[in-house]
């Protein structure tokens, strides 16, 4: 099973967690979420979640979620990616994350893919049904 890792801005990393554990009633394996909390270091971060990546990669590898690209966590996060092993993708959304978790029992790549998309098709413009 491919890992996940979630490293944003604190509250957000635990807030999808929570959202997560929502959805699926109750506790995912392999995926663990970082609070990078104002003026932390980055030699922290970095240090955190390389010890995260070696306990959820159970030879399969790691998804790295982040937030914004050009942030502190995504600065950091990419710094993670190993070729076939971690995989750094910025712009976290729960249609994001939770197509990731569907998915993540494929190779990395496919994960990757499937990622992307939920990102893509889970942002969509709402407008008011007006037919009531």
């Amino acid at each position: 099973m491919i890992g996940i890792l979630l490293v944003a801005h604190a509250p957000l990393a635990s807030a999808f967690l929570t959202a997560v554990h929502h959805v699926f009633k109750g506790e995912q394996e392999y995926l663990e979420a970082i609070d990078v909390q104002p003026d932390q270091h980055t030699d922290e971060v970095i240090k955190l979640a390389r010890q995260a990546i070696g306990r959820l990669n159970s030879g399969k590898g790691v998804l790295v979620l982040t937030d914004a690209a050009g942030a502190t966590p995504a600065n950091c996060s990419q710094q993670l990616d190993v070729p076939d092993q971690v995989a750094v993708l910025a712009g976290l959304s729960l249609p994001m994350l939770l197509r990731a978790l569907n998915y993540r029992t494929g190779k990395l790549d496919v994960v990757i893919e499937m990622a992307q998309s939920g990102a893509h098709s889970g942002a969509v413009r709402l407008r008011p049904d007006l037919s009531s």
